[in-house]
């Protein structure tokens, strides 16, 4: 199969769908991977890196789009991208399709076949190419709350961690997932009295096992939502239905009643956000202002360390990008039930029920398009 290997666009995305590592593997197995000149350079990998794995570099993305039997990128493709696809043409990447009907308008008239990194299942009932951007976007929350409680950027003006006389910040993480467990360890490690909220009794237990006293796990109700929010100088929302849009848990109301000055962090962005005041905003402009609480909701957080980044999320899609390009998507997704799942849209359908009820589309079973 030749796999194509485009640059990414989207605002200050410097990931790539492959590593120059990964593309040795797919050529040693018989494939051919086309790459696009400079794809690799925001994670410090040159042309001559992708070359000396056994990738061809081409110069243009269209030069990559019209090669390619199959698409491997990190995020959504763009509007100019997604003229670029075609029939039965494979793409394999994030779609987060659920709050974004443009694009899914858009993927269903290319007849493209479009595999979404984050409704990939695995048998233990996880999001295995989900996960390491959710572990990346975790950790990440926490240094961004940190660094807006800071008064020169907006903030309560209180340090995280306190010191020896003074209380530490308040941390308040919606979601005790990937997400949650990883900002956990991040906001107990610098200090903070930490509190997670889920709705899952063995979720909570799990973080007690994992952390212990130090950190406070609180049953997820309205009132235990509100009570928490309001008396928080940071509120980190990491809570996923996969594949659907994330639920809205705290209210523009609540948000007024919040600390001026404290931080939200909207994690959940990606799949529409979970404060009723989050927008989508990108790394060239990170935040704003909503009765007086700043929003941190950038949408591809991950992509402000894409080196750590492309090698976790590499480490788990590799696997995936072999079997489709060594058998073709139908036979792989045939033989691995987890992997078509992932199958969003296919030759003008809606695969994906999660996302057909979202957006308003008929269902139509993956079975019945392979």
């Amino acid at each position: 199969m030749r796999v194509g290997v485009p640059k990414e666009i989207k605002v200050l995305e410097n990931r790539v769908g492959l590593t120059p590592g990964s593309v040795r593997e797919a050529v040693h197995s018989g494939n051919e991977v086309i790459v696009e000149h400079n794809a690799g350079q925001g994670i410090g990998m040159d042309d001559e890196a992708y070359r000396r794995a056994g990738g061809r570099v081409v110069d243009t993305a269209a030069e990559v789009f019209a090669a390619a039997d199959m698409i491997v990128k990190v995020k959504e493709p763009q509007a100019n991208e997604r003229k670029m696809l075609r029939q039965g043409q494979v793409l394999f990447t994030y779609l987060h399709l659920a709050p974004d009907p443009e694009q899914a308008q858009d993927l269903i008239a290319s007849g493209a076949v479009c595999i979404a990194y984050e409704t990939v299942t695995s048998p233990s009932g996880g999001l295995p190419l989900l996960a390491p951007m959710s572990e990346v976007a975790g950790r990440m929350a926490v240094q961004a709350g940190a660094y807006y409680l800071e008064k020169p950027h907006g903030g309560i003006g209180i340090l995280l961690g306190g010191v020896p006389g003074v209380d530490p910040a308040k941390v308040v993480i919606l979601g005790g997932g990937v997400v949650g467990s990883h900002a956990c360890h991040i906001a107990l490690g610098m200090g903070a009295d930490v509190w997670v909220l889920d709705r899952s009794v063995d979720v909570l237990r799990a973080l007690w096992r994992q952390f212990g006293r130090p950190l406070n796990t609180v049953y997820s109700t309205r009132d235990a939502v509100e009570q928490h929010v309001t008396t928080a100088d940071l509120v980190i929302g990491g809570v996923l239905i996969p594949g659907a849009s994330a639920p809205k848990l705290v209210s523009r109301e609540l948000i007024a009643r919040m600390k001026p000055g404290a931080v939200v962090v909207d994690v959940a962005i990606d799949q529409g956000g979970c404060f009723e005041t989050s927008q989508p905003t990108t790394h060239a402009d990170p935040v704003y202002v909503v009765d007086g609480v700043t929003h941190y909701c950038v949408a591809n957080m991950p992509g402000g360390v894409p080196r750590t980044s492309t090698f976790a999320l590499n480490n788990a899609t590799l696997p995936f990008v072999l079997a489709l390009a060594n058998k073709g998507w139908q036979k792989a997704l045939a033989d691995d039930r987890h992997l078509k799942n992932g199958l969003n849209v296919a030759f003008g359908k809606v695969t994906c029920k999660p996302v057909a009820e979202a957006l308003g589309y008929k269902y139509v079973p993956p079975e019945a398009v392979m």
